[in-house]
């Protein structure tokens, strides 16, 4: 006979992954090191202007904003998609080299986070604005 616990954690649904890595402050740490990875040398500007906002959506959700940071997170996430998108590798060694299978990664992870973290955004609630904790 199973027990209660192990029947409720069996049933957990597909939303509530999704919500757990909205949540998490993880992924948008990862997704900057793999932006990083891949624009540092030589540097782009415009790509290596992404990692800092980021770490500061990291920086939010550590201090309880969770709903705040997926949205940040989600957002760019998203705008990196759409510019990481439009580049083309010319040879097919290029798709399935380290540099390429890190860029799918990077695209991956920014595909899961604007799901998640659209999701956490638009599900989540707001804490009292105003109200200073202490």
């Amino acid at each position: 006979m199973a027990s209660k616990p192990s029947e409720e954690k069996a049933k957990q649904s597909a939303l509530s992954y999704l919500r757990a890595w909205g949540e998490s402050p993880i992924p948008p740490t990862i997704l900057a090191t793999l932006i990083t990875s891949l624009h540092a040398r030589p540097p782009q500007l415009l790509p290596l202007s992404f990692p800092p906002v980021l770490l500061a959506s990291t920086f939010l959700n550590l201090y309880s904003y969770t709903t705040d940071s997926a949205g940040i997170t989600a957002a760019w996430s998203g705008l990196y998609l759409l510019l990481a998108r439009r580049r083309k590798s010319e040879h097919m060694m290029q798709k399935f080299g380290t540099r390429g299978i890190v860029r799918g990664a990077t695209m991956g992870v920014c595909g899961i986070n604007v799901l998640a973290g659209g999701w956490v955004y638009v599900t989540g609630e707001k804490a009292d604005e105003g109200v200073i904790v202490r």
